[in-house]
């Protein structure tokens, strides 16, 4: 089976990605719009970290960048993580029987852009 797209995200073979909370259309919007959207990116990123820890214990805090170096010096990283490792610093992670939960949360570097998505997969995290 090949990556399908769906509205909301992609789907792989031992894997599926959704988009939370994106702005697509933040471009389009003025700046104090673009601000309110990123705080409320945050505060669902928050809510959804407590949520979920709540129901199965305190994430791992897992950073990206030794992800991204190896990817960038040409390491094939699987997806669904070469995605998410290329535009995210860290994820939350849940370990849960054969199965990871990732919640990253992509800000704009210098602006106010901020997506959220959340990827379950099978396939260890690199």
């Amino acid at each position: 089976m090949d990556r399908i797209r769906s509205g909301s995200g992609v789907s792989g073979p031992g894997y599926h990605t959704a988009s939370l909370h994106a702005d697509d259309d933040r471009w389009d919007d003025d700046e104090a719009a673009r601000l309110e959207h990123r705080a409320q990116c945050l505060a669902e990123h928050e809510a959804l970290v407590t949520v979920l820890g709540a129901r199965w214990g305190d994430p791992q805090l897992i950073s990206m960048w030794s992800a991204q170096e190896r990817m960038m010096s040409g390491e094939e990283i699987p997806d669904p993580w070469a995605e998410t490792v290329a535009g995210c610093e860290y994820l939350q992670l849940w370990h849960i029987g054969t199965r990871w939960i990732a919640l990253a949360l992509y800000l704009e570097e210098g602006g106010p852009g901020c997506e959220l998505s959340v990827v379950v997969t099978e396939i260890d995290p690199p």
